[in-house]
């Protein structure tokens, strides 16, 4: 049984007021390769699918279409929903993709055996058994008997009744998952046991975030412990968008979204993990799988860089030097010393950016405080904002919803792709 464990696409996503659809779209084609030289028998997508509750028209033709691109391989599919995910969206094709040899699982439902997926070998044999489980909401979880709120609870009272209902559904799940797991092997006549693995979209306690994951939980629960976790075979995580282990555990991990999502992510080295078992028919208990990372090829280099008018170029330079024919880097750029401080900033970085691949996407300027000796970076002035900043910060100052905040960012693109594509046939009837 060889399991393919990826997460976080974030189809959809505009980076800076830049569409990722090339990338992703360079991504899956890279995907199906992978699948096909490693004969996987299982993609299991953790959660994120898209960026957004609401993706756009594109991101949902491109989720649909991978879908359709994989049936000649032969590989099942698991998808799960993340934070980022809506439910509906996730569940209003579920039924038709069945048919696709793929199991979507948009969001927590109270009956258990939803979430128990048997995984297949290529031969048709169940090869493991699967509690799947998605993102975990607050307002999902409530369903649950022990998910009733009491009167007067405090902020960390509702939060510890959350990390325990959360470990509730794993240790739940992990004796569901184990008795069929058990009644399969009977069934196919194994004295194997088949592994019982699981997934989930969460933080978990030591897990290094980046700027572009968003916190999921309330109150006073950042993290779940990992002592929380049953025993599974292996845990295959989502939302932490670098690759990682958890608790020092080969078998819990992350692995991570397979582009960049920030400019804090540029020099991450993305992944897939492969999650291999080989039984040995002769031993019947359940055998440790194999995880080993396969590195994903960066589709659009980015880059985070530091440096003063004078050393931008050079600096600049090793960087386009490795580029392909026909790319171009986005750069975040942090001005230093006195030249932060000029007026002409914007021109004179235009003027020596002209004729180079390089388009500049976030600026920001850097100062020394006479006072206390110290360095800090100051916010930039309405010129050196993109209209995305702009809104991201508008926004940030209301208590909204996950959802709303998504949805208003979604049409603030749309508006601003057709102003953009106006302006050029404004230019010319003014000529």
């Amino acid at each position: 049984m060889r399991i393919l464990h990826t997460s976080d696409w974030h189809l959809g996503q505009h980076f800076i007021g830049k569409s990722r659809e090339a990338e992703h779209q360079a991504f899956f084609h890279w995907l199906k390769q992978q699948i096909i030289a490693l004969d996987v028998d299982v993609l299991l997508v953790a959660g994120d699918i898209f960026d957004t509750a609401t993706p756009p028209s594109y991101a949902r033709e491109r989720y649909h279409q991978l879908i359709v691109d994989l049936q000649p391989t032969g590989v099942q599919l698991v998808l799960l929903g993340g934070n980022h995910d809506s439910v509906a969206v996730l569940q209003e094709s579920a039924s038709l993709l069945k048919c696709l040899h793929t199991t979507v699982i948009p969001g927590y439902q109270t009956d258990l055996q939803a979430h128990l997926v048997p995984l297949q070998r290529k031969d048709g044999q169940v090869g493991a058994v699967l509690a799947a489980v998605p993102f975990l909401r607050p307002r999902d979880l409530s369903q649950r008997d022990d998910g009733k709120s009491q009167p007067g609870q405090t902020a960390a009272e509702k939060s510890a009744q959350l990390q325990n209902q959360i470990g509730a559904v794993y240790q739940e799940l992990y004796q569901a998952a184990t008795d069929l797991a058990a009644t399969l092997q009977t069934q196919q006549g194994q004295t194997a046991a088949l592994p019982v693995i699981a997934t989930g979209h969460l933080t978990t306690v030591g897990a290094s975030s980046t700027e572009s994951v968003r916190e999921i939980y309330i109150g006073t629960l950042e993290a779940l412990p990992a002592s929380c976790l049953p025993p599974f075979a292996y845990i295959a995580l989502g939302h932490i968008h670098q690759p990682q282990k958890v608790a020092g555990s080969e078998f819990i991990s992350y692995s991570g979204s397979p582009i960049a999502l920030s400019f804090d992510e540029a020099n991450q080295q993305k992944q897939l993990l492969l999650v291999d078992f080989q039984q040995d028919p002769a031993n019947t208990a359940q055998t440790a799988p194999t995880v080993s990372s396969i590195d994903i090829p960066c589709f659009q280099p980015l880059l985070s860089l530091k440096s003063d008018l004078a050393h931008l170029q050079q600096q600049l330079q090793p960087v386009i030097e490795k580029l392909n024919p026909g790319e171009q880097l986005w750069l975040e750029l942090v001005v230093s010393g006195e030249t932060a401080l000029l007026s002409d900033l914007q021109l004179q970085l235009q003027e020596q950016l002209a004729d180079l691949p390089v388009e500049l996407l976030k600026l920001r300027r850097e100062r020394l405080s006479a006072s206390a000796g110290e360095i800090s970076v100051f916010e930039p002035s309405l010129l050196e904002l993109t209209p995305a900043d702009v809104l991201q910060s508008r926004l940030a100052q209301e208590s909204l919803t996950d959802e709303l905040t998504s949805r208003l960012t979604q049409l603030h693109q749309q508006a601003l792709d057709i102003v953009l594509q106006a302006e050029p046939i404004a230019t010319e009837a003014e000529a």
